[in-house]
Parts: structure tokens; sequence; C-alpha cells
């Protein structure tokens, strides 16, 4: 009878590891509005850093990261999961792609910090995502 509750009790065990290994998760490049709310961050950060005429909202952009954090905690990725994408040079190197694809879609350029002063004012403007993550001074 021991023989057989360890056998069952091993198969369950087994069986629930399985199960639990079989992830769901897209993986976190493929988590669209998590991009989105990074790319917003990574293009305020840009253009705070290059624009002496604005400046970020520190607070603001610190509870938008830990928003889409606990976004990324539900869909059932680690910390370590988020700490690594988040970190990741390549992943870094993709973010900053997309961030200076999308100030050329504006008209901007990263390595024009009048084009992204004019940028910036204009999305504080709107109050878009970017935008609410800057202030004019």
């Amino acid at each position: 009878m021991r023989m057989m509750t360890t056998f069952v009790l091993t198969a369950a065990l087994t069986s629930a590891a399985m199960a639990g290994s079989a992830s769901t998760k897209p993986g976190l490049p493929q988590e669209a509005d998590i991009n989105n709310g990074l790319l917003a961050v990574a293009a305020a950060d840009k253009i705070r850093r290059a624009c002496s005429s604005i400046s970020g909202r520190f607070f603001r952009a610190r509870g938008y990261v830990n928003d889409l954090k606990d976004i990324a905690l539900e869909r059932g990725y680690t910390e370590a999961e988020i700490e690594a994408y988040v970190n990741d040079d390549a992943e870094q190197d993709k973010m900053r792609a997309k961030r200076n694809a999308y100030f050329k879609s504006k008209g901007a350029s990263n390595l024009d910090p009048e084009s992204l002063c004019v940028l910036g004012r204009e999305e504080i403007r709107k109050n878009s995502r970017i935008g609410s993550l800057l202030k004019a001074k």
C-alpha cells in the first residue's frame, strides 16, 4: 500500500510540475502593452535628458513603471524574468531603436536636442502617455 501511495504522489507531482513548466506566457518581448509603456518611458527619459527646458515627472514615471511591473507579475512573470528582460543589453538596444523610430516618425531625432524639445512640448500639450511623464520648466 505504501508503494502505491508513493507512486500516486510521484505521478501527481510530476504531472503538476510538467503543467507548471508548460507556460502559456508569450514572453515579455511579445507583451505589446507592456512594451508600449516601456517605450513611452524611454522616450520621455531621452527627451528630458536632451532638452533643458523640460524635466521629468519622476514619481509619476516610477509609479507607471511599477504599474507595468504589476501587470507582468499578474500575467505570471517572475521578478527575476522581469529584471532580466529590462536589463538585457540586446533588449535595451531594441528599445532604443524603437524609441528613435518613434522620434523619426514625429519629425524629431535623438541626435537633435531642439527637435526633441519641440516633440516634448507637443507631447505635454497633448497630455499623451509620454507627455504625462514630462513637464515644462
